[in-house]
């Protein structure tokens, strides 16, 4: 049962979705606010409720309707970034790292949010709540791939596939299919993905798929075992889940490729998940919140958060990137020599 204990009868908590959020992303900022005023026992409204992408097959309540100018208090959720060389952009930007903002669970008058808001502390308890606000129409609500010996495995390509810190490895999908296996040796493996080019070219012995949005939502969300991307879009079909069993996601998450112990971001560390590092090996979400704990006294990183690169250290970083990207294009290539190998019929033994 939700408490009672903001300050004010009439205060809102209130977040507003911004054009560029894909799916997943906007309903964190839903499901977040939405908690948080439960919560405290307060109305919560969703500022540019109408860019929402899910409204056609889910009845979302978004709560008051109110104008921006409502809010004198905006609070911005804390961010920590580490510049470190993985790319361009953990360069010049840095790389997202942030955990839980304790702040954003205390607050008790009316506010809006802003920020990526996905750790699982200012939603967790409340997931079977959750599950009846995003509550699939039942049109909408295919169960056609809901077979208990199919594993849906869903890759995200589009604009990931350009970055190889952030586009996983054929080796992690590998690994994950093994895994799967001894769960159940007669498993089998569908893909679903935003981009069956690029789900094809990684992953061209498993079928893929592209439906509409409420297609690929609900393939996942009735699943019984999943192997998921570092992509947003699949967690809330995940964590809404009755049938789903087994879930497998990337140790380290968006940087699952280039990390040597920090998470990108630490809010995606979750429950019911299961992580797969580098080496094939299995976590538990409580053995990676450990080992980070641990992780974070030592690492170099921690100790400059926030603080941009500059002389030798931002050379170095800018050789790194640029040292991934060529590695990245090197192994598309012979991937690619590969694939037109097979399909012109030469072995090993004819070349």
């Amino acid at each position: 049962m939700a408490s009672t204990n903001c300050a004010e009868k009439d205060t809102v908590i209130a977040t507003e979705l911004l054009k560029g959020q894909g799916l997943g992303n906007q309903l964190f900022c839903y499901v977040t606010t939405r908690a948080l005023a439960y919560d405290k026992g307060c109305d919560f409204a969703i500022l540019n409720r109408e860019i929402l992408d899910c409204m056609y097959f889910m009845e979302l309540d978004c709560g008051r309707v109110l104008a921006r100018a409502y809010f004198g208090e905006v609070y911005h959720e804390r961010e920590d970034r580490i510049y470190i060389g993985n790319s361009r952009h953990d360069i010049e930007h840095g790389c997202y790292i942030t955990g839980a903002d304790k702040n954003l669970c205390a607050l008790n008058q009316t506010t809006l949010l802003y920020g990526n808001m996905q750790d699982e502390s200012y939603f967790g308890k409340y997931k079977e709540e959750i599950k009846a606000w995003l509550k699939v129409k039942p049109q909408y609500d295919c169960k056609e791939y809901s077979r208990e010996n199919l594993c849906i495995i869903n890759i995200r390509g589009g604009e990931y596939t350009s970055n190889p810190e952030l586009f996983l490895r054929r080796r992690y999908w590998l690994d994950a299919m093994e895994i799967m296996r001894r769960q159940r040796s007669d498993m089998q493996f569908m893909v679903v993905t935003d981009d069956v080019s690029a789900a094809r070219r990684i992953l061209p012995e498993v079928e893929a798929y592209h439906f509409d949005l409420a297609g690929d939502y609900t393939a996942i969300k009735n699943a019984h075992y999943l192997i998921l991307s570092n992509s947003t879009f699949a967690f809330f079909p995940a964590f809404t889940s009755d049938t789903v069993k087994f879930i497998i996601a990337p140790k380290y998450w968006a940087r699952h490729n280039v990390s040597d112990g920090y998470w990108a971001s630490e809010q995606n560390i979750y429950s019911n998940f299961h992580y797969l590092d580098r080496k094939g090996a299995l976590f538990t979400a409580k053995e990676c919140r450990e080992e980070l704990d641990k992780y974070r006294q030592k690492s170099p990183y921690y100790k400059r958060i926030g603080k941009r690169l500059e002389g030798m250290a931002l050379m170095t970083a800018y050789m790194r990137s640029r040292s991934l990207i060529y590695g990245d294009l090197l192994v598309r290539a012979v991937r690619s020599l590969k694939r037109r190998l097979k399909r012109g019929g030469y072995d090993k033994e004819q070349l």
